[in-house]
């Protein structure tokens, strides 16, 4: 008897495993788009994002971020953060700017930040991602203060300059979407846009591990708490008559030379800044395995980088 019932438990266990695997958790649609027949598309429904901005919703943020996020955050992965010093060089909001490669990179800026500046902080998500159901819009809203923005341009633009007329700060992930493989993408226009218009500074920030600590296709960290190093830098100024389209290319070549510190050294990486021969961020041109594996290195600790360049 007490052998048939641990065999009928695994066998449900099983069961109930493959069904979780088939379900469909979302709205996501099972036909890829390239395969639909073209439909016009309807209006965007806006998810109201304004209530996690408020005191009783910022309680809860600051509770969930300093207790559980945070908590979680350094017993899966070991964070390595510098330039926080950069950041005393700003007096109003600011545009917080990374690369992305990885659901990590929101946590690591959240939780590298000062309390301070880091309760003031909202950060711009996909639409169709993190939007797509009323409780994932829910839960990202309320524990990392995100709000919509269309990653194909749309209605939903304005948000951010209003959060930084209001105060806020705004990260933004300027090549739209996590790398693929780990190296960086081209970024888009958004945050040099919203920077020129607003008057507002932008810091750069390189995130270096976080896709070898949990790329894309993985819900969870990999075992071992991995390096992840975050490295902010100086605040970066649009000057007076500078289009977005002058701009842009700054900001990228800023988070490049941070990626680039991070790898070698700090004199090293200023002296490439200055002679213009920073190296590129892209990645090398070969197989998607080998900029994989490239992108996968663990990240350094100082005192190896040290013993390099000595």
């Amino acid at each position: 008897m007490g052998a048939n019932l641990v065999k009928f438990s695994r066998d449900t266990a099983r069961d109930v495993k493959q069904v979780a695997r088939g379900w469909r958790w979302g709205r996501r649609p099972q036909v890829p788009r390239s395969a639909e027949p073209y439909v016009v598309p309807k209006e965007t429904t806006v998810f109201p994002t304004k209530w996690a901005r408020t005191p009783a919703a910022m309680a809860v943020r600051e509770v969930l971020q300093k207790g559980a996020l945070n908590s979680v955050l350094r017993w899966e992965v070991n964070p390595r953060v510098s330039g926080l010093d950069s950041l005393l060089k700003l007096d109003g909001p600011a545009l917080i700017v990374a690369n992305h490669s990885s659901h990590l990179d929101t946590p690591l800026l959240l939780c590298t930040l000062p309390d301070a500046m880091r309760r003031r902080t909202a950060v711009a998500a996909a639409a169709d991602y993190f939007f797509d159901t009323w409780w994932r819009a829910t839960a990202s809203a309320i524990v990392f203060n995100t709000f919509p923005i269309e990653r194909r341009g749309g209605k939903l633009s304005s948000t951010p300059g209003d959060l930084l007329a209001d105060g806020w700060n705004v990260v933004v992930f300027p090549e739209g979407t996590r790398s693929p493989d780990g190296w960086m993408e081209r970024f888009r226009m958004g945050a040099a846009y919203l920077a020129v218009e607003h008057g507002v500074p932008v810091v750069p920030v390189g995130i270096k591990g976080s896709f070898a600590a949990m790329p894309r296709g993985r819900g969870w960290p990999i075992p071992g708490r991995p390096t992840v190093a975050v490295r902010y830098g100086d605040p970066l100024h649009p000057a007076e008559g500078e289009s977005a389209r002058e701009f842009a290319p700054k900001i990228s070549a800023a988070v490049s030379a941070l990626l680039d510190e991070e790898s070698t050294t700090w004199w090293e990486a200023r002296r490439r800044v200055a002679a213009g021969a920073s190296p590129s961020q892209s990645g090398p041109q070969a197989a998607r395995w080998r900029r994989v594996w490239e992108s996968t290195a663990p990240v350094e600790a100082p005192e190896s980088k040290r013993r390099a360049w000595k």
